[in-house]
């Protein structure tokens, strides 16, 4: 049985500056190496988590810069999922309640 392969270049565009790479194989799958001055200007460093889609033909690779600020957290809680006060016991220490 012969296993037809297909290779693909796609082509960054970033501000006008265009680089012409190859995909490459590991292991079972393919990779892209993205170049330094690309991955600098949209902040990609090693373990970077991002996101890919296909659009309009296109895969398109987004870092996930989600941040959540401990005003975003704490609206989350509600009387249903707090925790309540547990009593573990009278003080040991110098501990001040």
């Amino acid at each position: 049985m012969t296993e037809e392969v297909s290779y693909r270049i796609f082509f960054v565009d970033t501000k006008e500056e265009k680089m012409r790479t190859r995909i490459q194989k590991w292991g079972n799958s393919l990779a892209l190496r993205i170049p330094k001055v690309f991955a600098s200007e949209v902040g990609l460093k090693k373990d970077t988590e991002v996101e890919m889609s296909l659009e309009k033909g296109r895969l398109v690779i987004t870092p996930i810069k989600e941040t959540t600020s401990l005003e975003q957290l704490l609206a989350k809680v509600t009387e249903e999922n707090r925790h309540k006060e547990i009593d573990i016991g009278p003080k040991v220490g110098r501990e001040v309640w």
